[in-house]
C-alpha cells in the first residue's frame, strides 16, 4: 500500500479521483439503460422475462417468488444464521426507533395554527444484488427503517439465479418482513419498480445498491420515484497513531478492500513508522484472503496511507475526503467527535472494527459514498416518510398580516395573489 509523505491537502485529494470513477463508460451505459427502461414501460413483464433470458440465462414462467419458497428457506436455514439475523434485527430496531418523527402543531400566534404532519410512504422497493454481492445484512438495513416508518408495502427484487434465489437472501427477507419478492435484476428491475408492470407493483421509493447499470437506472427514474442515493465503491478511512495495533488496522482496511477492485482503503497517521508497519502487514494479510485478487487490486489502485504532521491535520484530511466509513483508532477516541464534519458512519476506539457496523451494531450500513457524506446522510427512518405542512388562520389573524402579504405579492408582480387575500375583506 503506497505511503504518501510531505503532501499538501490538494495533493492528497488527487489520490481520491472520484470524478474519473463516476464518469467511466457513462454515455454508453446511459443509452443502454434508457433503452431498457423504455422497453419495460412499453412491454412490462414480457420485457422483464426477455432480459432474464438474455442477461441471466434463466427462463421464468412467474416473476414472483412463491411464499412457500421463502418460508422453506427460513425453515431450513442454519440456526447460527438465523440467530445472527435476529440479533442484527433487534439492534437495528433499537437504534432506528429513536429516529421516529411525530410532527408538530404550533398555536403560539393568536388565530394562527401551523404544523407538520408525518406520513409514511405507501410502497417501497428494495433492490438486492445477485451472485457474490447478495448481502442478507443489507436486506435488514433497508427494510427495518421502512417498517418502523410505517411503510404500507415493501417489495424486493433480485436477479434470478439458475439454481434459484440464495437461501440466505430469502431467509433474511422472511426475518425482515418483506411482503413480496420478485426475481428480476438490473436496470429492468429498477424500471419495473418505478413504472410498474403486470406483476410488479409501482412503488414510491427505490433503495438498495447495485452495479453501474442499476445506479444509472436509479438516476434516470429519479423524479418518477424517490431513491436513496447513487452508491459508489465502498470506502474506509482510518485515523490512527502508534497507540493502535497495526495488525488490526491492516485487517480493517482489507475488510473494505475485498468488496470491489474500485474500493478505497485509506489511512492517515502522524507516524511514519506506524504507516510502514500497516503497509507491510496488509501485504502479508492479503495473501491468505479468498478474495485476494479483488482486495489486492483495491489496495494497489485506490489505497494509500498519508503521513501528516499531527492528529489535527489527520482530521482535516479525512473531513475533506468525507469517507463512507471512518475509524478513529486513538486513545480516548470519543473526545474527537466534534472534530469530525464529514463521514457516513464513524467507529471510535480500538474495538469498533467497521464490520461491527456492517452487521450487528444497529446504525445503518447504507451510507453515502464518493464524498457525498458532505451533504448526504445514512439511510434511516426519515427516508421513508414525507412531511406535509398545514396552516389555518382566523379572520382577525389574516387581517393583521394582509398588508405584508399584498405588499410582497405586488413587489413580485403577482396581482392575483394580492387580490385573493383582499377578497376576504371586501
Amino acid at each position: 500500500m503506497k505511503i504518501l509523505k510531505n503532501q499538501t491537502l490538494d495533493q492528497l485529494l488527487e489520490q481520491v479521483d472520484r470524478q474519473t470513477d463516476q464518469q467511466a463508460n457513462q454515455p454508453e451505459v446511459e443509452a443502454t439503460v434508457s433503452e431498457i427502461i423504455a422497453n419495460v414501460i412499453k412491454n412490462g413483464d414480457k420485457a422483464l422475462k426477455e432480459y432474464s433470458r438474455k442477461f441471466d440465462k434463466v427462463e421464468l414462467d412467474d416473476l414472483r417468488v412463491p411464499q412457500a419458497d421463502i418460508d422453506n428457506a427460513y425453515k431450513n436455514a442454519d440456526q447460527d444464521l438465523l440467530d445472527a439475523l435476529n440479533l442484527a434485527k433487534n439492534n437495528i430496531i433499537s437504534y432506528h426507533k429513536k429516529e421516529i418523527q411525530n410532527g408538530f402543531v404550533d398555536a403560539e400566534q393568536p388565530g394562527v395554527v401551523r404544523g407538520e404532519k408525518i406520513t409514511p410512504l405507501a410502497a417501497v422497493g428494495l433492490y438486492v444484488p445477485g451472485g457474490t454481492a447478495a448481502y442478507p445484512s443489507s436486506i435488514l438495513m433497508n427494510v427495518i427503517p421502512a417498517k418502523l416508518a410505517g411503510v404500507g408495502k415493501i417489495v424486493m427484487v433480485t436477479p434470478p439465479q439458475k439454481d434459484g434465489i440464495g437461501q440466505a437472501v430469502l431467509a433474511a427477507a422472511k426475518v425482515a418482513g418483506i411482503d413480496e419478492v420478485y426475481q428480476v435484476g438490473g436496470a429492468q428491475a429498477i424500471a419495473a419498480l418505478a413504472y410498474g408492470t403486470e406483476s410488479i407493483p409501482k412503488v414510491d421509493k427505490i433503495t438498495g445498491p447495485g452495479n453501474i447499470f442499476v445506479a444509472v437506472a436509479k438516476k434516470q427514474v429519479f423524479g418518477q420515484v424517490s431513491i436513496d442515493m447513487i452508491a459508489g465503491p465502498s470506502e474506509i478511512g482510518v485515523i490512527a497513531d502508534d497507540t493502535a495495533n497495526y495488525k488490526e488496522v491492516a485487517a480493517d482496511l482489507l475488510s473494505q478492500a475485498e468488496h470491489d477492485k474500485m474500493a478505497r482503503p485509506m489511512m492517515v497517521t502522524p507516524s511514519e513508522k506506524f504507516a510502514e508497519a500497516v503497509s507491510d502487514e496488509i501485504d502479508r494479510q492479503v495473501q491468505t484472503l479468498p478474495r485476494k485478487e479483488i482486495a489486492s487490486a483495491a489496495v494497489a489502485n485506490k489505497g494509500f496511507i498519508a503521513v501528516v504532521d499531527d492528529i489535527n491535520e489527520a482530521f482535516t484530511v479525512m473531513n475533506a475526503i468525507a469517507p463512507e466509513h471512518l475509524e478513529v483508532e486513538l486513545e480516548d477516541a470519543m473526545q474527537y467527535l466534534n472534530q469530525i464534519k464529514n463521514a457516513g458512519s464513524v467507529f471510535f476506539g480500538y474495538n469498533a472494527s467497521e464490520p461491527v457496523g456492517d452487521y450487528v451494531a444497529g446504525p445503518n450500513h447504507i451510507l453515502p459514498t464518493g464524498g457525498t457524506a458532505r451533504f448526504f446522510s445514512p439511510l434511516g427512518v426519515s427516508d421513508f416518510v414525507k412531511r406535509t405542512q398545514f396552516v389555518t388562520y382566523s379572520r382577525a389573524a389574516l387581517k393583521k398580516e394582509e398588508k405584508a402579504i399584498t405588499t410582497l405579492a405586488r413587489v413580485e408582480g403577482l396581482e392575483a395573489h394580492a387580490r385573493a387575500v383582499e377578497a376576504r375583506f371586501k
